[in-house]
This record gives structure tokens, C-alpha cells and sequence, in this order.
């Protein structure tokens, strides 16, 4: 699904990505993890377009990213701070949404029952709280189906009910084939549902694999303590 090779990005004297090869698979859910500054957003900005890299290349579906959009039409995105027009209301920005992506059926209506926001529908995002602008969001981004689905820190906000369903819809999006990828730093939600993680450190991939195998790799006898084992010694 996804390829990258050699991709190097540079932010004036700040070397954010120090030459990253990945490869992520068809189907499956895949967290990418790293503290703060160590290149997570700059990566999947990338893969989105959004980021252009000094050097290296991404393949998806076996195409080459540059000079090429049209792949983004078969992504769906999930920013962490997502910035809509507050005067919309929330049907009105489904409805614009629906418009840009004319080009797919949208599965909106399921959604707005999955996450109870028939009572938003003619609210404005202004008047919201955050976690329902979440809630909004997120059905923004699953009702196009798209093959390939990039959630960054999807959890922010949520009720209890409303984190369960999303895992219960990230798990029913994974039987469909699709592949998924998760920037979080809720350790429990990432161990629920990862298949694998990819853990970056200073621009580089220090892991890629399953959470048991990362167990195995630091000698720790949790997810939790495994993630801190890795941070411990890079902070040493």
C-alpha cells in the first residue's frame, strides 16, 4: 500500500525526517508512535502531499507521489486540529464536504446515528464543545470509504461511548480490507487495536512490528513500560 525510501525533510537547521524506509502492507491497522518532535506529523504530511521532502520518494499502490494528486482521492484524513468556518452549521459542512467529493457515495447517515449527532445537525461548530467537533470530524472522514485511512490522535475529546465506537468503526473499516494508519498517544487505545506500530526517534524508525515483539525486543513485560524502556535510553 504504502512505500517510502530514503525520505529526508528538513525544516531550516532542523533535520526532521533522517532518511525513513517504510513499508506498510494492504489491510491492517498500523500506529505510528514518538514523542514529540521526533517526525510523526512530518511523515504522514508527507504521505498526504501536504509536506514536500528534500529527498527520498513515497509510493502508494505502487505510484509515485510526485506530480501525481490524484491519489489523494482514495485517502481519507483526519487532522488532530481540524479548522472549520464556525457560522457553519454542522449539516451545512457535511453537506459542503459531500460536494467537494462529489466523485464518492457518502455514508453519512450511518455515521450520524453511530455518533447520536442528530441533535447537532443544525447547530453551529462554533457553539460545539470539543469533543463533538470530534464526533463531527470523524464523520467526515470515514463517510467515503476510501481505501486507505490516516486518523491523527483520533481519540481527542471523546466520551467513553463515543471511544468505544470508534473502535468498534476502526475495527469494521479493517475487515474491509482497508489500511489504516494512527498517530496516538493513548497507549491503551493503540495496544487495542494495532497490528503493528512503527516508533520513531529523531527522524528514524528505532522499531517497526508487533507490540509482542517489541515486548520481546526491550525485556519489558508491558506495552507501557516497553514504550518508556525506548525513551529512557534515547533521553539516557
Amino acid at each position: 500500500m504504502i512505500e517510502v525510501k530514503d525520505l529526508h525533510k528538513r525544516f531550516g537547521k532542523n533535520e526532521v525526517l533522517k532518511g525513513i524506509d517504510l513499508s506498510i502492507s494492504d489491510g491492517g491497522i498500523f500506529s505510528i508512535l514518538g514523542p514529540n518532535g521526533s517526525g510523526k506529523t512530518t511523515l504522514i504530511k508527507s504521505i498526504l502531499g501536504m509536506v514536500i521532502p528534500d529527498k527520498g520518494e513515497i509510493f502508494v499502490d505502487g505510484k509515485s507521489l510526485r506530480n501525481n494528486f490524484k491519489y489523494r482521492n482514495h485517502i481519507d484524513y483526519l487532522p488532530q486540529i481540524a479548522n472549520f468556518p464556525g457560522n457553519l452549521k454542522v449539516s451545512e459542512l457535511i453537506a459542503m464536504i459531500k460536494d467537494l467529493r462529489s466523485t464518492k457515495t457518502p455514508d453519512d447517515t450511518r455515521l450520524i446515528e453511530l455518533f447520536k449527532l442528530q441533535p447537532f445537525l443544525d447547530k453551529k461548530l462554533v457553539n460545539l464543545s470539543g469533543g463533538t467537533k470530534q464526533k463531527v470530524n470523524l464523520v467526515l472522514t470515514f463517510m467515503f470509504d476510501s481505501p486507505l485511512v490516516i486518523l491523527d490522535e483520533p481519540t481527542s475529546g471523546l466520551d467513553p461511548i463515543s471511544h468505544l465506537r470508534l473502535k468498534q468503526l476502526i475495527f469494521a473499516e479493517k475487515e474491509k480490507g482497508k489500511t489504516i494508519l494512527v498517530t496516538s498517544h493513548i497507549l491503551s487505545f493503540v495496544e487495542e487495536i494495532s497490528d503493528e506500530i512503527v516508533f520513531l526517534l529523531e527522524g528514524k524508525i528505532y522499531f517497526k512490528g508487533s507490540i509482542a515483539e517489541l515486548k520481546t525486543q526491550t525485556e519489558q513485560p508491558d506495552f507501557e513500560h516497553a514504550i518508556a524502556s525506548i525513551l529512557s535510553t534515547s533521553y539516557a
